[in-house]
């Protein structure tokens, strides 16, 4: 993960290229160089262009087009760009994603210095977050619910033992794969948005969404937020935060009364900026007209550079009152010195989190960061709900993953315990109590900001 800015000089990006190892020689035209060093971090001859005025029906705009050989893709205009827009009393820009022939790079310099332009950036390509390695509680194998009186796991099992275990009352939204929310283990726990009738074809709740009902699958374009087997990752991240508790079956989640709702945007190749900010603006605009008690958003997933436009969706998640709780990454890097996004924005309303091991140490692949790190949590060898498939068939299963994509739903988790237990607190509240209950720990000393790991044993 490498850090970039939304105009990208060609210096900046000449050196990012080569701290990726790729040669560059010089015979080869600058914006050539640079497209072939990064292709593989966004969409090829794709771009967000957002204008500092409502342009797209203009001269000017068409001009741009006919400079960068482009064509409009698509106009991204959310409920929750509009509604930003009438709280600060201005006329925002259009947000467009455009398809350039010359190329991403050599298309952003060409408008690097139009007055008229506020930014343009590439169409990054985020993965999740997760390492896969090799069944639950009484078993003492949920050690990340501290199962077997593990010190090291979130201490959840005490909660439960508190009879804190949550409320259907309160949501979070996973940003991800889809899910399977008819898994055993999930689906008393699977929200759905009320604005919506399911399966009757009319977009009830006037969001542009037809039958949105367990959320919206913005890779496909449609309302099937569970395709499969290549769902795995989704479904174990909710697994994490929501699994069914007491049951008698399977694993148990941080919290074991909440709603899970779906924003689909990685696919089987990734998911791109455009698709992430339509996916966080989904949850905000549920939030805002719809009245629904979402609390955090997970985000197990990264890559890419800085987007001022993925930023400012984050910033309208936060004016709504909605964490955003992100992956640190799984490069087991600085990320003080070399920026990691999404967890690296500015933005007051994430929590980042790193991974640490059932013994208490930081996990090899974990990304960590005196002051860009919040907290760890459990991340190694973490077992959850999977769709598997047999004779065929797609069947619910169990499996244990890594990754600091493992880590971040038990503090998705945890937001989800404290807001039930306290109705009506903010998101600087909810942050402020997971970080403040951390528990110091040696090996997160001088690593994340709280210097310790996720204790929800308090709330």
């Amino acid at each position: 993960m490498r850090k970039l800015y939304s105009l990208l000089s060609f210096s900046a990006l000449l050196g990012m290229a080569a701290s990726c190892g790729d040669v560059i020689e010089n015979e080869v035209a600058v914006g050539d160089a640079v497209e072939v060093a990064l292709q593989e971090a966004f969409v090829p001859g794709q771009l967000l262009i957002k204008y500092k005025t409502s342009r797209q029906n203009s001269r000017l705009s068409q001009d741009v087009m006919t400079l960068i050989q482009g064509s409009v893709v698509e106009e991204i205009s959310t409920g929750a760009m509009q509604m930003a827009n009438a709280r600060m009393g201005v006329q925002s820009g259009d947000l467009l994603l455009v398809e350039s022939k010359l190329g991403t790079m050599e298309a952003i310099g060409l408008l690097k210095n139009m007055p008229e332009i506020e930014y343009a950036e590439p169409n990054w390509i985020y993965q999740h977050q997760a390492i896969s390695n090799d069944t639950y509680f009484v078993s003492g194998q949920l050690w990340g619910m501290s199962a077997g009186g593990n010190q090291f796991g979130s201490r959840a099992n005490e909660a439960w033992a508190a009879n804190k275990l949550g409320s259907s009352s309160v949501y979070i939204g996973i940003i991800d794969e889809g899910y399977m929310y008819t898994h055993p283990d999930l689906a008393a726990n699977a929200g759905t948005n009320p604005g919506e009738t399911a399966n009757n074809g009319v977009d009830d709740d006037g969001n542009g969404l037809v039958d949105d009902v367990y959320g919206w699958d913005f890779d496909g374009r449609n309302n099937s937020v569970f395709d499969g087997t290549g769902d795995d990752h989704g479904t174990h991240v909710a697994g994490t935060i929501g699994g069914v508790g007491g049951n008698g079956t399977g694993v148990a989640g941080v919290v074991w009364n909440v709603k899970l709702l779906s924003a689909k945007f990685l696919g089987k190749r990734g998911g791109t900026t455009a698709n992430a900010i339509k996916a966080v603006d989904y949850f905000t605009d549920l939030k805002a007209n719809q009245g629904l008690n979402i609390v955090a958003t997970n985000n197990s997933w990264g890559g890419g550079g800085f987007s001022q436009a993925l930023k400012d969706a984050i910033d309208r998640a936060g004016a709504e009152g909605i964490l955003f709780i992100a992956a640190a990454g799984n490069s087991g890097t600085n990320n003080d010195a070399s920026a990691s996004y999404p967890s690296g924005y500015t933005s007051s309303n994430i929590i980042a989190v790193a991974s640490i091991t059932s013994t208490g140490a930081l996990s090899s692949f974990s990304q960590y960061g005196a002051t860009t790190v919040d907290i760890g949590a459990p991340g190694s060898a973490i077992w959850s709900t999977i769709p598997a498939s047999s004779k065929g068939k797609v069947v619910a299963s169990y499996a244990s993953y890594s990754g600091t994509s493992m880590a971040t739903p038990h503090v998705s988790g945890a937001a989800a315990l404290y807001a039930s237990q306290n109705p009506g607190a903010s998101a600087a509240q909810i942050k402020n109590a997971i970080l403040g209950q951390a528990t110091p720990t040696a090996s997160l000393a001088g690593k994340v900001v709280t210097g310790g790991r996720l204790n929800v044993s308090g709330f």
